[in-house]
């Protein structure tokens, strides 16, 4: 496999993840599963609370490999996945389709972004809200959330990450995310440096297609 086909692979895993079952939890009793609808709540709100962000990220396979790059989002539904220099390779989100741009063999590949786990990030209040749980972590600090719809298993299983932070929008900052997919293939997004509320062109969220020397798209 070409250094390009797994760095595809690796991104294909982590932004388009098929679902797999989830293990059976115990339910918890009825105060901590209010205690558990409020965190949920509180997530969600802090994912609607963001406006733009920007973070640099490192993603890791399950054998351990790693790339990172820069993390771009802004609401409604943009988000743009800017790769180290040496990966040529970008993702990013118009707001309707999630595009991956191969710049090594000069291929464009777009599926609509409610397809894809990352509807959770670029739409909380109607993915987060409707299809998470909360996921026991042992940690009081620690808010996990797991998000698939059980009706539609092809579009993917997210769990989201968050830390309290009351410095953070909605006192809540979101620092990684995992995806499984149906070989439980396990990839992991984890951010840092995360910045908010800056200005952020529409024109961040578009490539230049490879397909057709000097044209950028959205």
């Amino acid at each position: 496999m070409t250094s390009s086909n797994r760095l595809i692979r690796w991104a294909m895993a982590a932004l388009t993840a098929v679902a797999v079952p989830a293990a059976t939890l115990v339910a918890p009793p009825l105060a901590a599963q209010t205690a558990q609808s409020g965190d949920l709540d509180r997530a969600v709100s802090a994912l609607r609370a963001i406006s733009t962000m920007q973070a640099n990220f490192v993603q890791t396979d399950r054998s351990g490999q790693s790339i990172s790059g820069v993390l771009t989002l802004k609401r409604p539904g943009k988000i743009r996945f800017e790769y180290e220099k040496s990966v040529p390779m970008l993702i990013v989100s118009d707001g309707k389709a999630l595009t991956m741009i191969d710049y090594e063999v000069r291929q464009v590949q777009r599926w609509p972004i409610k397809n894809s786990p990352l509807g959770a990030l670029l739409d909380p209040s109607r993915d987060v809200a409707r299809y998470g749980k909360l996921v026991p972590t042992g940690n009081p600090g620690v808010v996990s959330i797991e998000v698939r719809d059980p009706k539609r298993p092809e579009y993917g299983r997210i769990t989201l990450i968050f830390m309290r932070d009351g410095s953070a929008p909605g006192g809540m900052e979101l620092v990684s995310w995992v995806a499984l997919d149906s070989q439980n293939k396990r990839t992991t997004i984890r951010l840092s440096n995360q910045r908010y509320g800056m200005a952020v062109a529409d024109s961040t969220f578009t490539y230049r297609d490879p397909r057709r020397t000097g044209r950028r798209t959205g």
